[in-house]
């Protein structure tokens, strides 16, 4: 008898500049069977991107110091254009921030099992367009 092919697990890159936040979301990410990629900020996560074969989704933070979210996201869709994105805050208004690039959003503070349903649904859902021809709030 033969076992059933066993999926590798998805891969997914935490960008957070938060260490004790960082090292929760990859506890919570880990404990649901994802493999995770983190980084403390852009810089890191670019560098970790241009080394991982595969990156089945990015999460980062909105607000960072050496970049934000958003442009981090946009530069390595640059490479990786199937890579969904989902973008975390915890200041009001960050769907705001988003809403031009069709990108999801979830709010901080999260609570695990949303998180990790937010994040299956974004890979396994019918809502994986995220194209950059969305509303513009600066025209």
């Amino acid at each position: 008898m033969t076992s059933p092919l066993r999926t590798p697990p998805r891969t997914i890159l935490v960008v957070e500049d938060t260490a004790p936040f960082r090292r929760l979301v990859q506890t919570i990410l880990e404990s649901a069977g994802f493999r995770v990629l983190t980084a403390p900020g852009a810089r890191e996560a670019i560098q970790l991107a241009e080394q991982a074969q595969t990156i089945d989704l990015l999460l980062s933070d909105v607000m960072m110091p050496d970049m934000s979210g958003p442009d981090l996201a946009a530069k390595l869709k640059q490479s990786r254009p199937e890579m969904p994105v989902i973008l975390m805050s915890g200041f009001p208004g960050g769907e705001v921030l988003v809403l031009n690039h069709g990108w999801h959003f979830i709010h901080k503070p999260l609570v695990p099992v949303q998180l990790v349903a937010k994040i299956n649904d974004v890979l396994d859902g019918d809502t994986r367009d995220q194209g950059t021809d969305h509303f513009d709030t600066r025209k």
